[in-house]
């Protein structure tokens, strides 16, 4: 059976990073952050800051896990390792039925509104553009890794540089920064800054969400050991540095209280700085950073249901490899056609919302991960090793733990059903594992 290929080097791993990460978040989430802290500008700056050290000390903890056990499937295969068969089969079934899918199937649908805004697109029309984009994606990723990199990585550019121009006419034509000195602190710290700061911070690291799938590309990377944990550390710095320059340049423009009250913050800004028929280009700029987000989706998600059908606890098509173009083709299909289906669907974008946040859960176990590994092999398993062990993990997987009880408590109070259905969706995993089993253990 031909295996998968390793094409995947530092540059590549370093783009897919991004592009994970960059999706739509930045254009339309720094208003609500900002609200959040009642306006203050230096708080709001700190949470983007310290959300990103946060990813950070994540990232350098999965560096070291990539470099170590350089298997498709990432975060699947340690789980699997330290925590056992069924946290790592919940883990992956959550991806393919909510998390990873729904990630595509709502980029998806944001695409196709995002386009709507550049030409006119009936509710069919919009479902069927949306599905479009996800075969397109799909076709990519199974014509070659190599292809799909090459694709997110040029998406990736263009949407970074987007960003980089954006800022600079904002920073260049606004006149909002003597505002906003004027609003950086609260007039005193108490309890209350700290809760805001907390719920600011969920916002926060959503926004970085997505890094951790670059782990599921481990089988395909050259050289992992050296390039994971330095495309690791780059992508992360490179986000915190693109985020904290697009809040400054959205201040600059706006001012605290526009930007503030704007939940669409880069297409207003653009609008009320330079020309409000320039403001249409964000769509566009939006639209190629969704389709880049979607394809790294793509070329990292089916990875862990690969892994998981070759331990036996899937379907056993999806362990196939294309003879000829060194893919997961079956992987992939499966999983595009399901990200398909929750896009014409359409009414699963409100339930995902509840359902993200529990990898969460799955992303502090990945990191505890390293905890079992060095006890199991105390004189390392890979010659990079996470700076600042034990202090960079713990911290990672309190943060991991944090967000989960506060979005846990958050969404019981909003919607107890919604959030019941989410969980309801995760525990579905558990005789669906027992079955898989029984079948394995049968052939």
């Amino acid at each position: 059976m031909p295996n998968l290929s390793r094409v995947l080097g530092l540059r590549d791993l370093t783009l897919l990073i991004i592009g994970l990460v960059i999706g739509s978040g930045i254009f339309l989430v720094p208003g609500a952050v900002l609200k959040q802290v009642d306006n203050r500008v230096g708080v709001a700056l700190l949470v983007w800051l310290a959300g990103g050290v946060l990813s950070l000390l994540g990232a350098l903890t999965y560096g070291e896990l990539s470099a170590g056990h350089p298997k498709a499937g990432g975060l699947y295969i340690y789980i699997r390792d330290c925590f056992g068969p069924l946290l790592s089969f919940l883990f992956g079934w959550s991806l393919f039925f909510a998390i990873g899918s729904g990630a595509v199937a709502t980029l998806a649908a944001a695409f196709s509104k995002y386009l709507g805004e550049v030409i006119t697109l009936s509710p069919l029309a919009a479902k069927l553009t949306s599905v479009a984009m996800i075969a397109v994606v799909a076709a990519v990723n199974v014509w070659g890794t190599r292809k799909s990199s090459d694709v997110t990585n040029w998406a990736t550019v263009i949407k970074v540089g987007a960003i980089l121009v954006m800022s600079a006419a904002l920073l260049w034509f606004g006149h909002g920064l003597e505002e906003a000195r004027q609003a950086l602190w609260p007039e005193q710290f108490d309890g209350s800054v700290a809760s805001n700061f907390g719920l600011a911070m969920v916002s926060v690291l959503w926004a970085y969400e997505g890094w951790q799938f670059a782990t599921f590309s481990a089988g395909e990377t050259v050289n992992p050991q050296r390039n994971f944990p330095r495309a690791f550390f780059m992508g992360t710095a490179a986000l915190i540095a693109i985020y904290l320059l697009a809040n400054v340049a959205y201040l600059a423009a706006l001012g605290p209280e526009g930007v503030s009250k704007s939940s669409s913050v880069a297409a207003a800004s653009l609008g009320a700085v330079v020309n409000p028929h320039v403001a249409k280009l964000i769509a566009v700029a939006i639209g190629i950073s969704i389709f880049s987000a979607a394809n790294s989706v793509m070329l990292t998600s089916p990875r862990v249901y690969y892994a998981m059908a070759g331990d036996g606890l899937f379907f056993r098509s999806l362990a196939e490899v294309h003879p000829r173009l060194r893919t997961p083709a079956v992987a992939i299909i499966a999983s595009a056609t399901w990200a398909a289906v929750l896009a014409m669907l359409g009414t699963f974008n409100e339930l995902l919302t509840y359902v993200v946040f529990t990898g969460w859960i799955f992303y502090g176990l990945a990191g505890a991960s390293i905890f079992v590994y060095r006890k199991r092999t105390p004189e390392g398993f890979s010659a990079y090793r996470v700076p600042g062990y034990p202090v960079t993990p713990l911290l990672f997987i309190l943060a991991a733990v944090a967000v989960v009880i506060n979005t846990l408590v958050a969404k019981l109070q909003e919607s107890p059903l919604r959030t019941g259905m989410a969980l309801g969706v995760i525990l579905l995993g558990v005789p669906a594992y027992f079955i898989w089993r029984s079948r394995s253990a049968r052939v």
